[in-house]
């Protein structure tokens, strides 16, 4: 029970015991089929080391069916490469250019889907085994019936023995955290709402429950080095999640109810109980509940919110309007409850559609899912993988950095195992990848752990096999142990002791095949020293500071696209009720191209994270300027849809109101782009965009005979602008958040920890005090 324990503690799941496990059972076993049975010895070469990629470098999640498909998927994917990889052996230029072109193109091709990133290094195995072993066309048929017989030996072993659980490691913290932001909701509206039993103390907990819940849901999302999403409709939905509850939590943080306001202020409470039902039956939904009720209460939502929207502007003091800086205040802190609700009724929205689209991808009929039939809403796979490709293939891309860096090493490492003409090419190659890491410094730590391990692995097994002599019974029993030590030793004890237990399992597989004794680890080191070589080589020349260099230039991107996302997102709002303009285009180009600025990030910050030492920039402060580029993008997601149902109607100085909008927005876009500039060591960081109390005077005036009707109610057009206007001015707030992070991030390129830039200002500029800053929800401009 103490060794279960020890084993739980440092492998998540027991996922690294299971393939290790799986592993010892059938490597051993093809090996002896392709050795003794089928008396092959190049049948006994690739089904051992097709064993030991498939089933221990290959790690597949989700339904039975999709981790069938992958294996066989995989299967036929590496029985190209062994044709491929045999006939490029012969000549060393070739190989050398073919082992790079593959490389490039599998590594590449794993940022489209978490399932190809899982194949990754198993494909390249398929690939580095035969063009490493030179040989005529005429070997390849064995070759592949080792293969075939890995294959298939993988694919029962991982139905049979101890099968993978269906598990998505979004789903159970997205399911916890949709629930806990609900309760928050119930629980504040009972508290404002005098109902029994519910204190504020209640309230302080049902808050940090839900921030601890998104927490989770972060710490899920980054806890793999690679983003955790397939290329089906459900996994790429589920995805969304993170961002968005992230979002929404930051909304709800920020909105308050007046105990006594207005019955607008009743109405946003009715809005939140409404976005809480959503969030509970959309838990349900992710959990296998119906499908039905989150469309109800999907249908309920927009209903309280159009109820809000026709009497938001009811019991304002709408009509002792005198475009004062004054009643401007006064006009926005009465409607504040209102766009709070908005803001959050659309974050809410968004997340129910996005369960429902998951649900009804689940749900579709097999030969919906064969014919690539996608429910409304969700772009085909084709496309999506083209996006996903564009999105790294941009020149500051981390991921297209490691892609390019691993195939230079591997190009040059077959090249050099070729023209030095070392006994065991495998190896050297092995060793190059073995040791690759994003940054220079981690590539040299290990290969000192490396060969440390290696040292170990020789002279343990050089003991083994003088203690065991000549009986092969003996350590044909021994290799299983050798290879469940190989499997378990990387994730619960060290890189280092991975290497030992690969060495001395190489020692044992090589000893079976022909006693050779201690010496072929001997033969082992000097191939692992070439390879490790080239690969401190390709990784002092070839982006050597890795991750933490990009981590700037990478944010600067994301803050510039997301910024210009949120400026054309206003104009074709204030365009929308231009009634004699025709009708404008969607920004669909600018939206693409925040999200791919947002996808390199996360790969950016995936990479610090996995980069080994210590961090000279607070995650926390990194956390914070990653979360404000979602808030940023999902902000100008919001003002689109705010716009969606806009019919012109109303009167009001629309030009006025345009104009005020537009310079707003605008103005906002270029702090943003100032930003990015700093972060990317081309200037100061800016200082926070001051709140123009006249412009919200101006923009209320402008749109006063929409606000000011007989009834005293404003029209949806007024309200929409005015509540653009607000999503404007929680994006300007959120500037005071992000440039004390600038600062911390600048002031590591100027101690070159960072890539560095001239005109490098280390210190935050002035913030302003609280008493420069308006009322929480007041318009600024």
């Amino acid at each position: 029970m103490r060794a279960v324990q020890w084993l739980r503690e440092r492998d998540n799941n027991l996922a690294a015991t299971r393939r290790a496990a799986r592993t010892a059972i059938v490597m051993p076993a093809m090996f002896a089929i392709g050795s003794k049975v089928i008396g092959g010895s190049e049948i006994a070469t690739f089904a051992a080391f097709g064993s030991f990629a498939m089933l221990l470098l290959a790690d597949f999640s989700g339904p039975k069916l999709g981790r069938i498909q992958a294996r066989i998927g995989l299967s036929l994917v590496g029985a190209v490469f062994v044709c491929l990889g045999t006939l490029a052996s012969r000549w060393a230029w070739v190989a050398a250019i073919a082992m790079a072109v593959v490389a490039f193109a599998v590594l590449l091709a794993a940022s489209v889907s978490s399932v190809l990133a899982g194949a990754t290094t198993a494909l390249l195995l398929a690939f580095i085994l035969p063009v490493c072993l030179p040989g005529d066309p005429s070997v390849i048929p064995e070759r592949l019936e080792g293969w075939a017989l890995a294959a298939g030996g993988a694919l029962v072993a991982s139905l049979v023995l101890w099968p993978v659980p269906a598990r998505d490691p979004l789903r159970g913290p997205a399911i916890a955290a949709c629930r806990a932001i609900a309760g928050r909701l119930r629980i504040e509206v009972g508290h404002v709402r005098g109902e029994p039993g519910v204190s504020s103390e209640q309230c302080e907990e049902a808050a940090f429950a839900a921030r601890q819940g998104v927490h989770q849901l972060r710490q899920a999302f980054y806890a793999s080095p690679y983003r955790p999403t397939g290329l089906s409709t459900s996994a790429r939905t589920v995805v969304r999640l993170v961002d968005e509850l992230s979002w929404l939590v930051a909304i709800v943080d920020q909105s308050h109810l007046p105990a006594d306001g207005p019955s607008s202020a009743r109405k946003a409470g009715d809005v939140k109980l409404a976005a809480a039902e959503v969030l509970e039956r959309g838990a349900e939904l992710l959990d296998g509940g119906p499908i039905d009720g989150v469309r109800r209460a999907l249908t309920q939502l927009r209903a309280r919110l159009d109820d809000l929207e026709r009497t938001a502007t009811a019991a304002l003091p709408v009509r002792r309007a005198d475009g004062s800086e004054q009643h401007a205040a006064e006009f926005l802190t009465a409607l504040d409850p209102t766009f709070r609700a908005q803001e959050m009724s659309f974050a809410v929205k968004v997340i129910g559609e996005n369960i429902v689209l998951t649900a009804a991808a689940e749900q579709r009929h097999w030969w919906q899912q064969l014919l690539g039939r996608q429910p409304e809403g969700v772009s085909t796979t084709l496309v999506a993988a083209q996006e996903r490709a564009a999105s790294f293939t941009e020149r500051h891309s981390v991921w297209l950095h490691n892609s390019l860096r691993g195939a230079v090493s591997l190009g040059l490492a077959v090249l050099v195992a070729d023209l030095t003409e070392v006994q065991h090419a495998f190896w050297v190659v092995l060793a190059a990848i073995s040791v690759l890491r994003s940054n220079a410094l981690s590539t040299g730590q290990n290969i000192l752990r490396g060969m440390i391990g290696t040292t170990v692995g020789i002279v343990i097994g050089g003991a083994l096999v003088w203690a065991v002599g000549t009986n092969i019974n003996l350590l044909w029993a021994l290799l299983p142990v050798a290879i469940l030590l190989a499997g378990l030793a990387p994730a619960t004890i060290s890189f280092a002791a991975g290497q030992a237990a690969f060495t001395l399992t190489v020692v044992i597989l090589f000893n079976i095949i022909e006693p050779v004794g201690w010496k072929v680890g001997l033969v082992r080191i000097e191939d692992i020293a070439l390879g490790c070589a080239v690969s401190l080589a390709v990784g002092v020349l070839f982006w050597p500071r890795g991750a933490s260099s990009a981590l700037g230039q990478a944010l600067a991107e994301a803050y510039s696209e997301s910024g210009r996302y949120l400026q054309s997102a206003v104009d074709y709002g204030v365009a929308h009720c231009d009634e004699q303009a025709a009708s404008p285009a969607v920004p669909h180009a600018e939206a693409l191209h925040a999200a791919a600025a947002s996808r390199r990030l996360d790969d950016a910050f995936r990479g610090y994270l996995a980069e080994r030492g210590a961090k000279p920039i607070s995650l926390g402060e990194v956390t914070s300027m990653i979360t404000g580029v979602a808030g940023l993008r999902l902000a100008a997601d919001a003002v689109l849809q705010l716009w969606e149902r806009e019919d012109g109607s109303g009167g009001g100085d629309r030009e006025r109101a345009r104009e005020e909008l537009r310079s707003s927005g605008a103005a906002v876009a270029e702090w943003y782009d100032e930003l990015a500039n700093a972060l990317a060591g081309r200037g100061p960081v800016p200082q926070p965009i001051r709140h123009d109390k006249l412009s919200d005077a101006r923009l209320i005036d402008a749109v006063r005979r929409d606000l000011s009707g007989e009834d005293a109610r404003g029209t949806a057009t007024a309200v929409r602008m005015i509540w653009t206007g607000d999503h404007l001015d929680a994006a300007r707030r959120l500037q005071r958040t992000l440039i004390g992070p600038a600062a911390e991030l600048i002031d590591q390129h100027a101690r070159g920890l960072l890539a560095a830039g001239p005109h490098l200002h280390p210190e935050p500029p002035p913030v302003l005090s609280d008493a420069d800053e308006p009322a929480e929800g007041q318009l600024t401009h």
